[in-house]
């Protein structure tokens, strides 16, 4: 069955269960990467939070996102004890926005949580988000009060949410990441976004719809290494900006400007120079040195940042699928 057959298919089914009038259904993406040492107990609070929520009914979407450790093996084990557990299978490692698009993609539910499994994002929060779109929230986001990372991690955080807004042409939420819900209308129109340099709150963020916030205290990992070290920061830094903001290429035609001017003064200084102190004897190599350097690097900054544009392009030109799943692990009984 092709993709949009299959997307076609799960919303009209989707639509049915809900015009039945039947208990509401509250879908978990849950992207898994090299997390053998902490899913189980991952698992185990989310269990027992949803297990005081009775009044809906819950189904798990693990993804796991080509993981090299035993992963794979613990979460087929919870597929097997756990009836709402749904393990989708990556054939490798695609990145944990495209792990969250594929959960979106499986998820079922009136509305969709997306959280990570290294219980910095507590279960209980998730159901905070779930009380305030009963309230009437279509898309709500967790925004971190305060966060257990080092000082350069907050730092640089910090800055960046604040630089991001400043130059992107939605309005992103400050101090947010992933973990959020999604009514099912709003899941709907996410399936629809299928760029592959995917910045997933950035798309959550332009695409309308009534959206609130709901702040909690972000804890520290339970187990293992962080899965975005500072090189894949930097690159999910650079699909935010990229993929919201023109401002990098603005910014270059500001630059050639100043360059320009620069330009301007030293010619008009040299031919002042010649007029009127013609027995000065300058050698200029100090001067030529310095024009060529910062004229090569202004120009190696430019080429740089028209690359990344220019990369995106022929990455979306390729039409390549975002992932390529194994299988998809269900319960024993379903």
């Amino acid at each position: 069955m092709s993709t949009q057959t299959a997307e076609v298919t799960g919303t009209m089914a989707r639509r049915t269960a809900q015009e039945s009038g039947s208990t509401p259904l509250i879908s978990y993406v849950l992207p898994v990467y090299n997390e053998e040492e902490g899913i189980r107990t991952f698992h185990k609070e989310l269990a027992a939070a949803l297990d005081g929520r009775r009044e809906f009914r819950y189904e798990l979407i693990y993804v796991n996102d080509g993981s090299s450790d035993g992963s794979a093996e613990i979460l087929r084990d919870l597929a097997k004890s756990d009836a709402r557990v749904r393990v989708v299978d990556f054939a490798r490692n695609f990145g944990h926005q495209i792990a969250v698009t594929a959960g979106v993609d499986e998820a079922d539910g009136d509305a969709v949580i997306i959280m990570d499994t290294d219980l910095q994002d507590p279960p209980k929060v998730s159901l905070e988000l779930v009380d305030a779109w009963q309230a009437g929230a279509e898309i709500v986001h967790a925004r971190r009060r305060t966060r257990q990372d080092t000082f350069f991690k907050r730092t640089t955080a910090h800055a960046y949410y604040r630089v991001l807004r400043s130059c992107a042409e939605v309005d992103i939420p400050l101090d947010t990441g992933d973990f959020r819900l999604l009514d099912r209308r709003a899941a709907d129109e996410l399936r629809r976004f299928r760029e592959r340099s995917r910045f997933v709150r950035g798309i959550v963020a332009s695409m309308g719809f009534r959206q609130t916030e709901v702040y909690f205290d972000r804890d520290e990992r339970f187990a293992g290494e962080t899965k975005y070290p500072l090189r894949k920061m930097a690159r999910l830094a650079t699909d935010g900006v990229t993929s919201f903001s023109t401002v990098p290429l603005r910014m270059i035609t500001r630059l050639g400007f100043f360059v320009l001017a620069l330009s301007l003064v030293g010619i008009v200084y040299a031919v002042g120079m010649r007029i009127i102190r013609p027995e000065i004897t300058v050698s200029g190599w100090t001067m030529l040195m310095v024009v060529v350097l910062f004229l090569g690097g202004t120009q190696m900054l430019a080429i740089g940042v028209l690359g990344s544009y220019i990369g995106r392009i022929y990455t979306e030109a390729q039409g390549r699928p975002l992932y390529i799943v194994r299988e998809v692990v269900r319960h024993d009984g379903d």
